[in-house]
């Protein structure tokens, strides 16, 4: 298979993926295990229906399946996700009762077999357990009958589906002339004429002006459009005061609690209580400075009977200093092996702390790792600070006061895009979800400004003015476009010209150099190179050059015209691929085939069954 794999990445086998893999997401699990009938449906298909439970899973489904390829949310097309998402629901529904009508069914001895042989649901030996299977069932709110209809009507999908799309009949020959087509190579020479450069020697009439709108009238409509304003928001236009010290220790804090490491240090103390206790805890500490043994001063000086062991107190344990928990915690951070702390006064009188023994799991110091905390504890304020001024905006916008006055009194810059279109939006706000809530009807009646909306690392609130819907063009509104239509076309007419007369004067590979026109050498490429147009690709090798010789040819492009120059084409030998990849590509393309025999029979079968769509359901789950 590691073979097969590399020839799909090849560049034979990108393009057989390409043209053949076609996932049936129809046929798909994510309507498994849904107990019970939802009485509001979304669909009516034949004698079943679509639940509106069920259109929501599939759409909360599949849109997380999307946001795993995609970073920026807004970037989905809601619209079309719930088109998608309702016609695939639909066809299973289509392919289910035709599935029962053909009797295919499956045996409860069957399912039985397949459960027992789930790894989910076996023991430690391998045998199947009732009391996984059990627990199964009661975390999905099933009984066994349930999960018996899902598992038929899933298995008899599967055989509907394998009759169909498994019958598709594609000859190993073909498949071989496929291939062969992909491992064609030649060394090509390219012109491309640009229809701009002949725009000036094309005069466009009254006339045929008037006779092009005549005949495309229906097809001259201005696009929708309307004027928006908006203001947007991103953390890095916050400001915030710099970072205090006690925010970083909480930056340092929350990522040794990350590390879930515990505090595995021994420590020994000296206390020291009574009337004199601070000036004994300082003559204590002068002497431990100058290098005398701690646990003898211990045993010596304190006043807490640890000091008979040298002080020992085992780990910290911060219940054992209540209130003063804290302030022992910080002079014990950082603390090494054979450190003495300063003198902490506590409730029980003056402390010193040594560390005599490490065994917790090493952790970095809060001073090495201060301009990382510090940037973090940075991010922290810039975070919060920028939903604090999402909140106050989107509150603003919700008591009706209009863009201008919320980006005066936010101090956010105002900014407007004039012909902000509904279609072919190329605009900084392209995103289907800006352009979704601009058009959106009330928006437009209301005027009134928009909700944040999240678009990649920003949030953007829109107010709509000045709507523009789609009508027919007058000939004075629709004569520039005609123009610059015609201009092109009469353009594009004369560069296909002239790379035809180009091409018909060379033969031989000297004949390159003499064209008149520099021709760009490609090197050798095939039938997959990204240096050619599609049209070009299409024309590349389509004629075969005579021995030791070069073959000319001419197309229009959406540019104007191209001239290429072809030597030989060459076949590399198929030796490449095994026996084994060559009837994987056939399986592929036949899959591929039979995926187009699944779709046709699925438009018989929606035209022999009623399917009735429920809006209002739909409306709802988009939020209207």
């Amino acid at each position: 298979m590691d073979n097969l794999r590399d020839f799909l990445k090849s560049w034979p086998g990108r393009i057989l993926l390409i043209l053949c893999l076609s996932p049936l997401a129809l046929l798909g699990i994510e309507s498994y295990f849904h107990s019970g009938v939802d009485p509001n449906q979304v669909a009516k298909v034949g004698d079943d229906s679509v639940s509106l439970s069920q259109y929501q899973n599939a759409l909360n489904s599949r849109r997380s399946e999307l946001l795993e390829t995609i970073d920026d949310p807004s970037l989905i097309n809601e619209d079309v996700l719930h088109q998608q998402v309702l016609r695939g629901l639909v066809d299973r529904a289509l392919l289910q009762q035709q599935a029962g009508k053909l009797g295919m069914t499956v045996s409860d001895e069957t399912i039985n077999r397949l459960l027992q042989q789930e790894a989910g649901f076996q023991d430690a030996d391998g045998n199947f357990s009732n009391d996984k299977f059990a627990l199964f069932l009661r975390q999905r709110g099933m009984n066994k009958n349930q999960l018996f209809a899902e598992f038929r009507n899933q298995l008899s999908l599967e055989q509907l589906n394998a009759s169909i799309v498994g019958t598709a009949i594609y000859p190993m020959k073909s498949i071989n002339q496929l291939i062969d087509l992909q491992l064609e190579a030649r060394t090509l020479w390219l012109h491309r004429f640009n229809w701009q450069d002949y725009a000036d020697k094309v005069n466009v009439s009254q006339q045929q002006i008037q006779s092009y709108y005549d005949s495309n009238k229906a097809d001259l409509k201005s696009a929708a459009m309307l004027d928006l304003a908006y203001i947007s928001l991103r953390p890095q236009d916050i400001s915030i005061e710099p970072v205090t010290e006690d925010e970083i220790k909480q930056q340092y804090a929350a990522y040794k609690q990350s590390l879930a490491i515990d505090d595995q240090r021994q420590i020994s103390q000296i206390l020291l209580s009574g009337d004199n206790a601070k000036a004994r805890a300082q003559a204590v500490k002068a002497r431990l400075d100058k290098g005398e043994s701690f646990s003898k001063l211990a045993k010596t000086e304190s006043d807490d009977p640890s000091g008979e062991t040298g002080g020992a107190i085992g780990t910290f344990n911060a219940s054992v200093f209540g209130s003063d928990a804290d302030k022992v915690a910080e002079a014990l951070e950082g603390l090494q092996v054979g450190d003495t702390t300063a003198p902490i006064q506590t409730s029980f009188g003056y402390q010193i702390f040594t560390v005599t023994e490490d065994n917790s799991e090493q952790v970095p110091s809060m001073d090495s790792m201060r301009e990382r905390l510090s940037a973090q504890a940075a991010d922290y304020k810039r975070q919060a600070a920028y939903a604090d001024k999402v909140t106050a905006i989107n509150d603003l916008a919700a008591d009706g006061l209009g863009i201008n006055d919320i980006a005066q009194q936010e101090n956010v810059a105002l900014k407007t895009i004039k012909d902000y279109r509904k279609e072919n939006n190329t605009s900084v706000l392209s995103q289907p979800v800006v352009v979704k809530q601009a058009f959106d009807d009330f928006s437009i009646q209301d005027q009134s400004v928009s909700a944040g909306i999240d678009v990649s690392d920003a949030t953007v609130w829109v107010q709509s003015s000045n709507y523009r819907p789609t009508k027919t063009l007058s000939l004075q509104e629709a004569t520039p476009l005609i123009t610059q239509t015609l201009r092109k076309q009469a353009a594009s007419e004369l560069a296909l010209k002239e790379a035809k007369q180009v091409a018909a004067g060379i033969k031989t590979v000297a004949d390159i150099q003499k064209a008149g026109v520099p021709m760009q050498s490609l090197g050798e490429v095939s039938r997959q190179t990204t240096l050619l147009t599609e049209k070009e690709r299409s024309l590349a090798f389509s004629q075969q050059a005579p021995e030791n010789g070069v073959v000319a040819f001419a197309t229009a492009t959406e540019m104007g015209a191209s001239v290429m120059v072809g030597d030989r084409i060459k076949i590399e030998q198929q030796a490449q691929l095994s026996d084994a990849q060559k009837a994987e590509t056939a399986r592929i393309v036949r899959d591929n085939l039979g995926q187009n025999h699944l779709q046709d029979y699925l438009e018989y079968l929606r035209m022999v069954h009623d399917v009735e769509i429920n809006e209002a359901s739909i409306a709802t789950t988009k939020g209207r």
